[in-house]
């Protein structure tokens, strides 16, 4: 038993490290986690504040920051999952499938190495809200990082339902963005969702940067002004949900991802 859990606990640890390893020879990826933050928060998000956030009874400045770190979290994880079909192309995931591990150690060492690089991504962030002036506490920041592997975790099981059943580096990524993209703006990332009606308000719901994003600002904005404002659930709903939708993620898009690859 422990000689096992030591083969998968090394499993998944290389896995991770040759993740991040990658991500630190990419000088451009971390010129991406830099820009992405100035446009969407400072061009979209400022323009937003500027015209339309003058009557909320809140710090829409927070709100905005709060959705751009949940925001890179999801995109940061999503993106290191579906490398996993570069890999495949590469025949590493082969290499792996045949090795006498889990296939869900796999699978978490690719989010354990994911979750680093989102991680890395959110000083853009912080460093686009300094220069807005944006204001948060030291406790606010870490209640966020503090749910931050729960929010990675669920990103990384709906970026294994990409990998599933997309076998091209080129078109892993455009479905990425669609999957990604609509989230930004029906989740409440930027835009409140709070009056959304019909087909929008159904859309919302059934993502899970929706529960990610309320858990978020509900640890953040706890005990502020506004907090019933913000918050849309209450926070061991979202967790609930966010686990429900991880579980159900993760299985479909391992089972499938496993399949293909012993089917090679």
């Amino acid at each position: 038993m422990n000689n096992w859990f030591i083969r998968e606990l090394n499993a998944v640890l290389t896995i991770a490290v040759r993740d991040i390893l990658i991500l630190i020879k990419t000088p451009s990826y971390f010129i991406f986690s830099l820009i992405m933050p100035l446009i969407f928060m400072g061009i979209l998000g400022g323009s937003l504040s500027q015209n339309m956030a003058s009557g909320l009874p809140y710090d829409y400045g927070q709100f905005l920051l709060v959705g751009m770190l949940v925001n890179m979290l999801l995109m940061g994880t999503t993106g290191g999952i579906t490398s996993l079909v570069e890999d495949r192309t590469e025949d590493f995931t082969q290499e792996l499938m045949v090795s006498p591990i889990s296939r869900y150690s796999i699978i978490i060492g690719k989010i354990l190495g994911s979750s680093f690089s989102a991680v890395l991504q959110l000083l853009g962030t912080l460093l686009t809200a300094l220069f807005m002036g944006i204001h948060y506490s030291l406790w606010q920041l870490l209640a966020v990082l503090a749910v931050s592997p729960l929010i990675c975790l669920a990103a990384g099981a709906l970026g294994m339902i990409i990998v599933a059943f997309i076998k091209d580096n080129r078109t892993a990524g455009m479905v990425q963005m669609l999957v990604v993209m609509p989230q930004m703006f029906l989740t409440g990332a930027f835009i409140p969702v709070n009056n959304s009606q019909g087909l929008l308000l159904w859309l919302s719901r059934m993502m899970p940067m929706t529960y990610c994003l309320d858990l978020a600002r509900a640890v953040f904005f706890y005990g502020a002004p506004g907090y019933a404002s913000i918050v849309l659930f209450h926070p061991a709903l979202d967790i609930l949900l966010i686990m429900a939708l991880t579980a159900l993620f993760l299985f479909i898009g391992t089972f499938f991802f496993v399949r293909s690859e012993t089917n090679r």
